[in-house]
């Protein structure tokens, strides 16, 4: 992709925003199954969507913490992925977790726990924050550029460095002239 002029597609947003929904409530899935599903004898929506639930007071509330935080850590790597800039991972994460707060009040009800709050902001913020970071280092990668008959490639800030010392050497050629005339 490049990231020239960007055109406005209202279709690979939606795309977007229901594929990184649909991962995460996969690796959600997933890291409930692993750390829940071991201590309780059946596992159910209960877990992705009930407040009562993320609580601190009992260990399987401590698990569901953890699969919630550990899905916003693998959010972000689908990010990385999935949107591509990090000026836009705080507003795909934020929607995310708006669309999650919208299910969560259709299955159970407006989260009346300070628990549930402080977790999903912080997931929310680990998710924008973790994803910006591992696309802006994407972004900054050096990108090779090959010449036609050379095997070898130059990178980008090396070529502004043998620039600069050409333009200096030919202005201190030009100095070292006019001294002699």
């Amino acid at each position: 992709m490049f990231y020239g002029a960007v055109v406005w597609d209202p279709w690979l947003i939606l795309a977007q925003i229901v594929c990184l929904q649909c991962l995460y409530y996969l690796t959600l899935g997933v890291f409930l199954a692993i750390l829940v599903g071991t201590r309780v004898s059946r596992l159910s929506l209960v877990y992705f969507f009930d407040f009562g639930t993320v609580t601190e007071n009992t260990v399987t509330g401590w698990c569901v913490i953890g699969s919630i935080l550990l899905s916003s850590v693998a959010g972000a790597g689908c990010m990385l992925y999935l949107i591509e800039r990090a000026k836009k991972c705080l507003d795909f994460s934020a929607t995310l977790y708006i669309i999650h707060l919208f299910i969560c009040t259709l299955y159970g009800g407006w989260p009346s726990s300070i628990t549930w709050w402080v977790v999903n902001v912080t997931g929310l913020a680990v998710m924008a924050l973790l994803g910006e970071y591992l696309c802006i280092r994407r972004e900054l990668r050096e990108i090779p550029i090959t010449r036609l008959r050379a095997s070898w490639r130059i990178k980008l800030p090396y070529v502004h460095v043998v620039s600069t010392l050409l333009m200096r050497m030919s202005q201190m050629k030009f100095m070292k002239l006019r001294l002699c005339l």
